[in-house]
């Protein structure tokens, strides 16, 4: 996961609901758990374990796209790929750096979901306030709260990326373990080898998490709209449409931010000839020349699966996490 892949690959991560700004509630909207109506402590216990086994699920498809955007012309399929890495390592070559990025995956999340929640709840409160209409409030809400949570993880989240991404694609005598990558990559280029792509990581999930967060809310209420109030208590009916919007959103995200975590990929994990990391142009340039616009979509058909479905597993386990965690099932 890159966060990506948001993530969310990312993994970063999606998590599903709206902010009530104000006394008014969304209209043709089903009630919300709110924030205020959970046990945080079984919250966050529970959310551990549950987007972990997400994440552990998803993975294979990350190591898959790495290899993908790494690997020299001319591009070999997917499929072939894949057949390449089994080969290779075996059934653990589609798990190659999992411990790291699930070490990481923690902090991670727990940046992304504070910054998030407290963007959206100043940024749509202030909004109302100022006679911003409810839609329109929410929608800058999402969007700048996308916007905070990205920056914020990917913090925490790039060393973790770096390290996570080498270990996909190294032999197994470069490095052992993400520990010993972690200290190689430190003693050889600093903390600015553990934060190399940082700021095209930015460029990358910054917009992909406003537009994720924004077009998800949009295609949500079309849904809604769609099916009318008579399906508002029902729970499935709320998990399909969450589930739906996101993937919708994820698969949307994926197309639009693609190039730039190809060019972020091959920056954290190639280097030039001289054994000096390349530049952010002189990166995006060597894939050009490579194969010109496609090469920037190498791996997109494993990115937008993962995309999609990490963000509809997420928003799904999101819902299911939270009425587990509610403090009085009674109002639910």
């Amino acid at each position: 996961m890159s966060f990506s892949d948001v993530n969310v690959e990312d993994d970063g991560e999606a998590v599903a609901g709206s902010t009530d700004f104000g006394s008014e509630e969304v209209r043709g909207m089903p009630a919300e758990v709110s924030w205020e109506m959970l046990d945080k402590s079984r919250f966050f216990l529970l959310g551990a374990a549950l987007f972990s086994g997400v994440s552990a699920a998803l993975y294979p498809a990350v190591v898959l796209k790495t290899h993908l955007q790494v690997s020299p012309p001319p591009q070999a399929a997917a499929s072939t790929t894949a057949a390449a890495i089994l080969r290779r390592y075996g059934p653990r070559g589609f798990y190659r750096g999992f411990g790291a990025s699930l070490a990481g995956t923690v902090p991670a999340r727990a940046v992304y979901m504070a910054a998030l929640e407290a963007t959206k709840s100043a940024v749509g409160s202030a909004a109302v306030r100022l006679g911003v209409a409810e839609p329109a409030a929410s929608a800058a809400a999402s969007a700048a709260g996308g916007v905070s949570a990205a920056v914020a993880a990917q913090v925490v989240w790039t060393p973790v990326d770096v390290v996570s991404q080498r270990l996909m694609i190294e032999t197994a005598d470069r490095y052992h373990g993400g520990a010993d990558a972690f200290r190689k990559i430190l003693l050889a280029d600093g903390v600015r080898g553990l934060y190399r792509g940082f700021g095209v990581s930015i460029l990358t999930y910054a917009p992909s998490s406003a537009a994720w967060w924004t077009s998800y809310a949009m295609v949500q209420r079309l849904f809604w709209r769609a099916l009318g109030p008579a399906h508002h208590d029902s729970h499935m009916s709320v998990l399909a449409v969450q589930g739906a919007s996101a993937a919708v959103a994820g698969g949307a995200a994926a197309l639009v931010t693609m190039p730039l975590d190809t060019v972020k990929t091959r920056l954290q994990v190639m280097d030039t000839g001289a054994g000096r990391p390349a530049s952010l142009a002189s990166a995006a340039r060597a894939l050009v020349r490579e194969g010109g616009l496609a090469a920037c979509y190498r791996g997109f058909g494993p990115r937008w699966a993962s995309m999609s479905l990490s963000a509809a597993a997420m928003v799904t386990a999101y819902e299911f996490l939270k009425r587990l965690s509610a403090k009085d099932t009674s109002r639910l």
